[in-house]
């Protein structure tokens, strides 16, 4: 593996591992847009790229959570209750996302979505708005409903569902720790199961680089795998030291940035 290469891939699973623990988002968030920079410099084709970026982020996942939840189980914070009622429904929802759907979307529309729905997370999270009072988390229909939709959105984008999964349940008066922490916790079978669907949708697709198992780049998810679970635990730490307002505006400055950046990747795809 090319030495520079490698450094960077070594600092951006050492930025987003850090990321997951403070803000309970896998990490993909961040890492789509730089792999798919990172991918382009190394020569993948353009077709190919964000799909690349995105299943190898997701994969990356499966390493980090574990990590990550880790960390926030022992400050008490993931609320495995709400854990088995979404993941039923994400699983489903990611199998279908991975499996079925990612394949047939051709990269622009891949960024623009990624960018569009990544924009009105940063936004929902930025305005700060108050549930009611009333609200609770959904009973078992209705929380394996929301488990589909987070799943399947999660892997059109390559994200562990933080970005879905931490708004949805503060929307629910979830408190924001707990949400961070048991987003944390639902990373692993959001990226479980899309993995798996990239690697089958994958296959048999022709021209594929020997360095990709399906769409997933192996050679870098080993490097990230390794550094974002060595800083994921770090950032847990910190998380449980910030006040509720300063995470909200962390979270959503840095959806912004990324949204911006994958618009353009989009809109280069199409024009």
């Amino acid at each position: 593996m090319d030495p520079l290469f490698f450094v960077a891939l070594a600092v951006l699973g050492c930025v987003t591992g850090f990321a997951a623990g403070l803000l309970g988002i896998g990490g993909g968030m961040i890492l789509v847009p730089f792999l798919t920079l990172l991918f382009t410099w190394k020569g993948v084709e353009p077709a190919l790229v964000v799909h690349a970026a995105i299943a190898t982020s997701m994969a990356s996942i499966l390493f980090t959570s574990v990590s990550s939840v880790r960390a926030h189980q022992k400050r008490g914070a993931v609320r495995w209750d709400l854990v088995w009622r979404l993941t039923p429904g994400i699983v489903i929802g990611g199998l279908l996302a991975g499996g079925a759907v990612f394949a047939a979307l051709k990269t622009g529309w891949l960024a623009l979505f990624f960018a569009v729905f990544v924009a009105y997370s940063a936004l929902q999270m930025f305005l700060d708005k108050k549930p009611k009072p009333s609200r609770l988390m959904p009973g078992p229909i209705g929380s394996g409903a929301a488990g589909a939709g987070i799943g399947f959105i999660s892997g059109l984008v390559g994200a562990g569902g933080g970005f879905v999964s931490v708004p949805f349940m503060v929307w629910c008066n979830v408190a924001l720790h707990q949400a961070v922490g048991t987003s944390a916790a639902l990373g692993f079978p959001i990226a479980l199961a899309n993995t798996l669907g990239y690697v089958w949708s994958g296959w048999d697709k022709a021209g594929l680089p020997p360095e990709m198992i399906g769409y997933i780049y192996w050679p870098a998810l080993i490097v990230l795998a390794v550094f974002s679970v060595l800083f994921a635990p770090l950032g847990a730490r910190v998380a449980h030291h910030l006040p509720v307002k300063a995470l909200k505006r962390v979270f959503a400055f840095l959806l912004f940035g990324l949204s911006l950046y994958m618009a353009t990747k989009a809109y280069q795809a199409f024009f």
